[in-house]
C-alpha cells in the first residue's frame, strides 16, 4: 500500500509540474475542466459520457508524455540537433493524434444529440 502512496505522490508531482510549467498542460486541463460538466450535458447515455470525459484524459495523457519526451531531449541534447527535432516531432504528432480523437468523439456525441 505505501508502494502506490509514493506512486501517486509522484503522478501528483508531475500533474502539479505540469500544470505550473507547460501552457500547453494548463489549456487541456481547462478543457477537462469545461468538458467532464458538458458531457453530463451532451452525452446521451452513460456509455457516451464517459467516452467524452476518457477522451479529454487521453488528450492530457498525451501531452504529458509529449512534455516529458520534450523535456528529456533538451536534457540530453540542449542544442539543435535533427534526430532530436524528429523525436520531438514524433511526440507531437501523437499529442495531435489525441486531439483528433477527442475531437471526433465529441463531434460524435455532438451529431448524436441534433435533433
Amino acid at each position: 500500500m505505501h508502494a502506490l502512496y509514493l506512486a501517486f505522490l509522484n503522478s501528483w508531482r508531475g500533474l502539479v509540474h505540469g500544470a505550473r510549467t507547460e501552457r500547453a498542460v494548463r489549456l487541456e486541463l481547462a478543457l477537462l475542466g469545461i468538458g467532464v460538466p458538458l458531457a453530463c450535458l451532451v452525452g446521451a447515455s452513460l456509455w457516451v459520457r464517459v467516452a467524452l470525459i476518457v477522451s479529454l484524459l487521453l488528450m492530457l495523457a498525451a501531452e504529458f508524455l509529449n512534455t516529458a519526451i520534450e523535456k528529456l531531449c533538451d536534457h540530453l541534447h540542449p542544442d539543435h540537433h535533427p534526430r532530436i527535432g524528429i523525436v520531438k516531432d514524433l511526440a507531437s504528432a501523437g499529442t495531435f493524434l489525441a486531439q483528433g480523437i477527442a475531437a471526433l468523439v465529441w463531434l460524435a456525441a455532438l451529431y448524436e444529440r441534433l435533433p
